[in-house]
């Protein structure tokens, strides 16, 4: 039978650590000296509350580690719980937003969607604007240990190819995630405050400053206006285009980078193969905003990188609303948003490494085709990938379009139009933040749909962030009664 107790206790570690976070609001509200701070009193009180009882009920049964299945289940509970409780204040503060809209916030906040049903964002109390900002950047931080550590051990989606990256778990995860995740915690953290700082030098106010800095390191895209990231054109925009790219490379590099070695980052063909990508692509989109419509070079190329960088990281913020720009663009966004940034980092979609797979592979074979004799391996970075790795991405892509197309699908029948069904399942999937149409586009949200297709694409969030699997193998028979 399988013993529940190490999964609860780690939950509700987790639950007190979230609630103790909101004592920064609280401490905002009540110097902003507005009455908000009783809101997040409440929910702290009631997050340590339930995550302490929690926590101390389950202690008794932590041993050694986690097994396979326990991480299964906990990699997936995570995300469900504390969305639940991160949705309190969300519920009780000045937004009094309905269960539904809270925990379709908090899990979009808390996966770094993006995607927000909260209309008057300029207007709002600056504690819960704060609140936004640190789900995300709590939800960043969660993922890149998900991604180094857990999803590799799992063997989900062809991650197991990157547990040899620096760090080797060995099946003893939860002393090793302690290991990787000070190390990369550090650098998150100070590669944040580097954020925050530039945006204050190029004119942003402090507080805002620091909320963006937050949902840009974690490719979360909340922003505190309604007009998003077109609050500050200009030199913000290539800053937060810099940060976004390095919040989409691996993780791994930058702590090798600190320990003094340089040259894994430097040939990284997944880096590589990412950064050339978003040379072509911003190219293009500059050259058609060039030619087509009356933009000047440089107001073209700013646009162009900044909008393209932020949703194939999966950032999802926008400065202008690129639905204007024609369907031969728009059709190259919504492409854009289902590549994704690098593995083990806090970007989000179908990821470079497995389009790397998929057309080696291709390649390989189409190689066998012509000289049936010869002898083709099939490599990544130099080292030879398995069967079970090649296996793994193969399903991935079979289960991600399958995904989006059964979310599409369920869309629609709740009377969503095709743009607005397709574009939704693919920004809930891949977690970028704004879908395409005049709905949930970057100039809409998604605060007009109704209750059924919020919760369509709140299970479509964790889904497409837990890189699918992980939360499929739980809803097998097999899983419970192994």
């Amino acid at each position: 039978m399988l013993d529940l107790r190490p999964v609860g206790y780690v939950i509700g570690l987790l639950v007190t650590i979230l609630g103790g976070t909101m004592v920064l609001p609280l401490l905002l509200d009540l110097h902003d000296g507005n009455g908000e701070w009783p809101v997040f009193l409440e929910s702290a009180l009631f997050c340590l509350l339930a995550g302490g009882l929690l926590a101390l009920s389950c202690a008794n049964g932590v041993g050694k580690g986690l097994t396979i299945r326990q991480t299964f289940l906990l990699t997936t509970s995570v995300w469900v719980v504390l969305p639940l409780f991160g949705a309190l204040p969300l519920m009780l503060g000045a937004t009094q937003l309905s269960f539904t809209d809270a925990f379709f916030e908090a899990m979009s906040g808390l996966t770094t969607t993006g995607s927000t049903v909260i209309v008057g964002l300029d207007d709002l109390p600056r504690g819960l604007l704060l609140w936004r900002g640190i789900l995300q950047w709590l939800g960043g931080i969660g993922i890149i240990v998900v991604a180094m550590v857990f999803l590799p051990e799992l063997r989900v989606g062809g991650m197991q190819i990157f547990r040899s990256e620096a760090f080797e778990t060995m099946g003893k995860i939860l002393p090793r995630a302690r290991e990787i995740a000070k190390q990369i915690s550090v650098i998150y953290l100070v590669l944040t405050l580097v954020c925050a700082l530039t945006y204050t030098v190029l004119g942003m106010g402090l507080f805002d400053a620091l909320v963006h800095a937050m949902t840009t390191m974690s490719t979360g895209g909340f922003s505190n206006y309604d007009a998003s990231f077109g609050r500050f054109s200009g030199p913000a925009e290539y800053a937060a285009s810099f940060f976004m790219i390095l919040s989409a490379l691996p993780y791994v590099r930058f702590v090798q980078l600190v320990n003094g070695h340089m040259t894994p980052l430097l040939r990284d063909s997944q880096i590589q193969t990412f950064l050339a990508t978003i040379a072509v692509l911003v190219l293009i989109t500059s050259g058609v905003l060039v030619t087509i419509f009356p933009h000047h070079p440089e107001q073209a190329v700013r646009e162009a990188l900044f909008n393209i960088v932020s949703i194939m990281s999966g950032t999802g913020f926008a400065s202008v609303d690129y639905m204007s720009w024609g369907p031969f663009l728009i059709m190259i966004f919504f492409f854009v948003g289902l590549i994704g940034g690098c593995a083990g980092s806090t970007a989000c979609s179908v990821k470079i490494f497995r389009y790397q797979l998929l057309f080696a592979a291709i390649r390989v074979q189409v190689q066998r085709i012509r000289s049936p004799h010869g002898v083709f391996t099939l490599r990544y970075d130099g080292r030879p990938v398995t069967p079970d790795v090649l296996s793994s991405v193969i399903s991935f892509f079979m289960f991600f379009v399958l995904t989006l197309g059964i979310v599409a699908w369920a869309l629609a029948l709740t009377g969503l139009d095709f743009i607005t069904a397709i574009s939704g399942a693919a920004t809930a999937v891949a977690n970028i933040g704004p879908g395409l149409g005049d709905t949930i586009g970057p100039a809409g949200n998604f605060a007009p749909l109704n209750d059924t297709a919020k919760w369509i694409l709140a299970i479509a969030m964790l889904i497409g962030r837990l890189e699918l699997m992980a939360v499929y193998a739980i809803l097998t028979v097999r899983f419970w009664r192994s």
